[in-house]
């Protein structure tokens, strides 16, 4: 009668070398398993303070071997009486955010060698950050720049500060207003 345990291919023993197998060896780690890449996302606005955060974004994923996405947000206007109207102020905000983003995306490709994610959408635009970051899971870290006005830092970021960052799941980089460029440079 044989030993149940020796015959067992996922269980055997070894009672020369005291050590026991419970099935096939893990595999080696791969060493020249690259980690992923990083990808920093800018919101594109109209305020002064984009070119820090991008600028920044880019900066960070040169060294870190990421890449930048932008998102642009056609917030809702006001309704319009007439559908026609509102087809076409809608369709003439898309080709103004296109134009943008293509602009934006030379200055990406000057400053890291690599074009961006290019995003484009409709709504709120705290709601549209949120379900970018949770619809593309390589999205690893917001990056916002805080405005110098006396109103505060810009909407962003107050709810971001507060509520928003508890619904995130990347980290929110914010870089100051006021720092120049030369600055920046030596911090990224």
């Amino acid at each position: 009668m044989s030993d149940p345990i020796a015959t067992d291919p996922i269980a055997t023993a070894s009672t020369a070398t005291g050590s026991i197998s419970t099935g096939p060896a893990a595999p080696e780690p791969d060493s020249t398993a690259k980690p992923p890449v990083r990808i920093f996302l800018v919101v594109v606005d109209e305020s002064p303070e984009l070119q820090l955060a991008l600028r920044y974004a880019c900066l960070r994923a040169r060294k870190s071997g990421g890449k930048v996405a932008l998102l642009y947000v056609i917030e809702p206007g006001e309704v319009q009486q007439w559908l026609a109207l509102e087809n076409l102020m809608r369709e003439e905000q898309r080709a103004e955010a296109e134009q943008k983003l293509q602009k934006l995306a030379r200055d990406v490709n000057r400053l890291t060698g690599t074009l961006p994610a290019l995003y484009v959408r409709e709504g709120n635009r705290r709601d549209e950050v949120l379900a970018l970051i949770d619809e593309e899971p390589s999205i690893s870290i917001l990056v916002l720049a805080a405005g110098i006005e006396p109103e505060g830092p810009g909407p962003l970021i107050s709810y971001f500060t507060n509520r928003g960052l508890a619904k995130m799941r990347i980290p929110l980089t914010i870089v100051p207003g006021g720092i120049g460029i030369d600055a920046l440079d030596a911090i990224t």
